[in-house]
């Protein structure tokens, strides 16, 4: 069809044209698995072990006859891990904010939403036919304004935000929002996808490291394919809200479940980081040097302590050239642009993982300062 050719030319000229790459044989410098627990020899050995057993996939929807011990131990362990009463698996974070958010408000309702969260969550507030008002990004004041004007004209009202927002790396005030959803009556939804296993003493997130215990009305939802290193996504409260999505929630009533084997190896992920503590810390640690080192090139990079560490650029053409330069280097950091980030917001996300060795960082190093 001639208007897909006219479009898709547009967007080679507006320099917002995508295409998949292959990563085989490049220095991935912008993957999410944080704790490097995606290859771990005790999780490939879990994840095998349940394979022979039970195959490659789960066969059904958990509803049908999808659910086996895995997908329970594994949401038992998620329980735990997150301190939290109750927890179900979705097939992917996309899913879980799709599923949960429109089963939790809809027409009569009021969502209230950061304005830098997540495709993921601007669609499931467009999904929930809900009144949805978007508050500037990290700005209380603002959404303390809009909950004194609009919140009592609304029978359910649920705030929305990222606790680490995936582009900026910046964190979500908890404390501040936990103290806005009780004084005005509103549940309370964490994306914690770049949260778990990141935020805290123990990876746990970010009540964790706010000081903060979980609560009825917060509801808390995160991926197992950043930190943890597998595939899926949770959604954890009390064990109402959980038989109540189980219930409610589409996307885990009309999706096939989790392959047993995948559950399986995200269980082990989370054994590893909760007797690992060090991976965590050493995280950390690794953003901080790679940030100090970024720092004395002629870079703008964004750092909020976590390891999202953004080169800006703002321009998409020059974003796009520096990637392929890079690429041209065998460094793979992906330029990010409208629409996941604003128009003339263009950037290259960098992050922090366990995975790379000193040789890799040096080599990070001298292909940047070349640039």
């Amino acid at each position: 069809m001639q208007w897909i050719e006219e479009e898709l030319e547009r967007l080679r000229v507006e320099s917002l044209y995508r295409q998949r790459g292959l990563r085989e044989g490049l220095l991935d410098f912008c993957s999410n698995d944080y704790l490097a627990l995606r290859d771990h020899p005790e999780v490939i050995e879990e994840s095998v072990r349940v394979l022979k057993d039970y195959g490659l996939g789960s066969g059904a929807s958990a509803l049908v006859s999808g659910y086996t011990k895995h997908h329970r131990d594994l949401e038992d362990k998620l329980s735990e891990f997150k301190a939290v009463p109750c927890c179900v698996l979705f097939g992917s974070g996309y899913l879980a904010n799709l599923g949960t958010i429109p089963a939790l408000v809809g027409v009569g309702d009021l969502l209230l939403s950061d304005e830098l969260n997540h495709a993921s969550i601007i669609d499931a507030c467009r999904l929930s036919k809900a009144k949805v008002l978007v508050y500037r990004h990290r700005d209380y004041q603002h959404l303390e304004e809009l909950l004194r004007s609009y919140r009592k004209n609304y029978r359910r009202c649920l705030i929305a935000t990222d606790t680490v927002f995936s582009m900026d790396g910046d964190i979500a005030d908890i404390k501040a929002l936990k103290r806005y959803a009780r004084d005005f009556d509103c549940m309370l939804y964490l994306d914690e996808a770049h949260a778990t296993g990141v935020l805290g003493a123990s990876g746990r997130g970010g009540l964790e490291e706010f000081g903060e215990s979980w609560e009825e009305y917060t509801v808390v939802m995160g991926t197992l394919s950043k930190a943890i290193g597998s595939y899926g996504a949770f959604v954890c409260g009390s064990k109402a809200m959980c038989d109540y999505l189980v219930n409610r929630a589409r996307s885990v009533i009309f999706s096939t479940s989790l392959p047993p084997a995948v559950c399986a190896g995200a269980r082990k992920a989370i054994e590893i980081i909760q007797r690992e503590n060090w991976r965590v810390r050493k995280l950390k640690e690794r953003s901080e040097l790679i940030y100090r080192r970024l720092s004395t090139f002629r870079f703008e990079v964004l750092f909020h302590h976590t390891p999202i560490l953004p080169i800006m650029v703002y321009e998409e053409a020059k974003a796009l050239d520096l990637r392929d330069r890079l690429l041209k280097q065998g460094i793979l950091i992906q330029a990010i642009r409208y629409p996941t980030v604003p128009r003339g917001m263009a950037r290259l996300r960098l992050t922090a993982t366990l995975r790379y060795t000193d040789n890799d960082l040096e080599r990070l190093f001298k292909s940047l300062e070349k640039l």
